[in-house]
């Protein structure tokens, strides 16, 4: 090292230099002309940490001092002072990758200090590129991820409109509802709060996680005490017919998720569709702030198990804004929240998300998902025995030929209508087409009145929901043409159709709660119209058929008899009406524990009676035989037999 690197090290002390004593500082500094440039400027401080920057300085001011000779000529030349010998680096020879780790390159005149740097240098600059390497190559594949792994960025309705009707408008929109409010700063990845909604504070609403199990979290969500008694105020709303009443919950505490939830589906019944969304969002918003730390959408390995009564509103909140974001035409996010739906619980799936599944990937234009779904699945889910997967399927390789080879795709489809024949008359009536005599053929009129209950529902479900994929000229062209081919196939004998029609009859036998819960709350009225009265006439939209292993964190504490705190004469003759009337047995509590089963009977009941009481009266005024002049005596039997 130089003198002046020593200098800057230890200091101003001359003699840590090895400097004679006898030397003035003036002849000190004609030493080293660079003293000169030195002591002109502003000294700095000589207190260094790192040894290493000693070397780049080093090599700069030696560039220096060799400016500032040529700008003084005039100055007395220094003694000469004996130079340090050049480094002269030998000529690299091409070595092996091996060689170029092991061997450390001699350079002559270099002393220890020195090439223990550079070596340290040449270490750094390896591990560098090893870490460039890595980072190139350890990005996963589309391929390798997860199945129901979900895109953060696909979750946001906005980028897909973005690509459907510019960058420019959305950012318009977004600027318009900014100057509207003020602009909040929280990022979520469900719902984007809005500057119209209220701050959400605290909730009572919080998430716990119950266990850990094959690889996968299993959470749970938990009401506070307070948001307990809110919950009780809602029951006792919903009870009441009356929206007001939700309403009035909903002024109070604008985050409750069962309220939010319920008179979201008021607006949607008088098709205030915007309203009903942004509620649905704002329920999602609150789930989202009580999450667990640990509870990440993205993984795909988070549970939450719908037997829990807390649990089933982020279910039913993610479903209505599935159908909210395929009424906007956002395919591609709707998709991505099915994946989100149908990894809280795929073993159960207790919304069958795979019953929509498919249409909105073929909707999105994602066929290799569709593919890959069925095939890994189809082993332990049977996915080729629900109407929706075999068409979507064959859909789904037509489609992805693009104009090329659809072979794959013409024998999917053949044997699905070989499978469901009834799936075709139903699918060209809402498509609009005219059948031909193919289509009225017996082998697809007859399962219209031989199929299982079960087997129509799922058929209309499909073809009420994806007829608008089917609608295409090119599509139906090749479906006109397979359905010829299968009535070839049929009528020279072909032992699958058979086969088929004895699975058809011996499966099926009956619905799943879990698919009557689907069907009821997609409300598509060909499905729709197959359900059972009982299911059908459901009035909790909060939490339609609950599961039968339900499980409830706590239940709703028993309530003084109606009947002596409202005592009106009109309260207890509707009571009356209902056939296992008691004037001291309570009211039957609805919705005990918030399964809503007692008031579902009770109102069914009501208003079968309200029914019945019409009915009477009406016979009694088309076969009254009274006489004109014994109208008061009429009136009179009448009271006695009211009394």
């Amino acid at each position: 090292m130089s003198s002046r690197a020593l200098r800057k090290l230890r200091g101003n002390d001359l003699d840590n230099l090895n400097i004679p004593e006898d030397i003035s500082d003036g002849e000190a500094d004609s030493v080293n002309p660079a003293c000169q440039k030195r002591n002109a400027s502003k000294k700095k401080k000589a207190n260094v940490g790192n040894l290493f920057d000693l070397l780049g300085e080093e090599e700069g001011n030696q560039s220096d001092d060799e400016n500032q000779s040529d700008k003084e000529p005039d100055q007395p030349e220094p003694e000469p002072v004996q130079p340090a010998p050049k480094k002269k680096r030998k000529k690299k020879k091409k070595k092996n990758k091996e060689q170029e780790k092991n061997d450390i390159e001699v350079i002559e005149g270099e002393d220890e200090i020195d090439a223990g740097l550079r070596e340290v240098n040449q270490l750094l600059d390896n591990a560098n590129i090893g870490e460039a390497n890595f980072s190139t190559t350890s990005e996963a594949l589309p391929c390798c991820k997860a199945l129901l792994s979900v895109e953060h960025k696909n979750l946001n309705p906005d980028t897909e409109l973005k690509r459907i009707f510019g960058s420019r408008v959305i950012r318009e929109e977004g600027m318009r509802r900014r100057h509207q409010g003020r602009r909040r700063q929280k990022s979520t990845w469900l719902a984007t709060p809005q500057d119209s909604w209220p701050p959400i504070g605290r909730t009572g609403l919080s998430m716990r996680m119950i266990e850990q199990r094959n690889g996968c979290q299993f959470f749970v969500f938990e009401h506070s005490h307070s948001y307990q008694k809110v919950q009780f105020q809602f029951y006792d709303a919903v009870e009441s017919l009356n929206p007001q009443n939700i309403g009035d919950i909903i002024s109070m505490h604008p985050y409750h998720i069962d309220a939010m939830i319920q008179l979201g589906e008021v607006f949607r019944m008088n098709e205030d569709m915007n309203m009903a969304a942004q509620l649905i969002e704002r329920s999602m918003y609150a789930m989202e702030m009580a999450f667990h730390p640990l509870f990440n959408l993205a993984t795909g390995t988070c549970r939450l198990e719908y037997k829990y009564r807390e649990n089933r509103c982020l279910y039913l909140a993610l479903f209505k804004h599935i159908a909210s974001l395929g009424q906007r035409g956002c395919n591609r996010t709707a998709l991505e929240f099915c994946k989100l739906l149908l990894s809280l619980d795929p073993d159960n799936d207790p919304l069958c998300a795979l019953l929509m599944i498919d249409f909105y990937a073929v909707r999105a234009t994602d066929y290799e998902f569709l593919i890959r779904l069925y095939n890994e699945w189809e082993a332990h889910r049977n996915l080729s025995q629900l109407p929706n997967f075999a068409f979507s399927l064959a859909l789904a390789y037509f489609l992805q030929a693009e104009g090329g080879d659809t072979t794959k795709a013409d024998k999917q489809l053949q044997d699905s209508l070989l499978m469901f024949p009834g799936v075709l008359n139903p699918l060209l009536d809402k498509c609009g087409v005219q059948a031909d005599s193919s289509a009225s053929h017996a082998f697809f009129t007859q399962p219209e009145y031989c199929d299982p209950v079960a087997l129509k529902q799922l058929e209309a479900l499909y073809a009420g929901r994806c007829h608008v994929c089917w609608k295409v000229p090119d599509v139906l062209e090749w479906l006109e043409t397979n359905v010829k081919v299968v009535l070839d196939l049929v009528q020279a004998g072909d032992t699958r159709a058979q086969t088929y029609k004895t699975k058809r009859l011996s499966r099926y036998k009956g619905t799943p709660r879990n698919i009557y819960r689907h069907i009821l709350i997609s409300e598509i009225p060909s499905a729709t119209a197959t359900l059972p009265r009982d299911v059908a006439s459901t009035v909790l939209s909060y939490d339609p058929l609950p599961p039968v292993d339900s499980v409830d964190a706590y239940t709703r504490p028993a309530r003084p008899n109606q009947a002596q705190v409202d005592g009106s004469a009109m309260s207890m003759f509707l009571r009356s009406l209902l056939p296992n009337f008691n004037p001291n047995e309570p009211v039957p509590e609805g919705a005990v524990g918030g399964d809503g089963q007692p008031l579902r009977q009770g109102v069914g009941a009501l208003m079968d009676a309200m029914r019945d009481l019409l009915n009477n009266i009406q016979m009694v005024d088309h076969h009254g035989d009274r006489q004109e002049g014994g109208e008061e005596q009429a009136e009179e039997e009448d009271l006695q037999e009211w009394d």
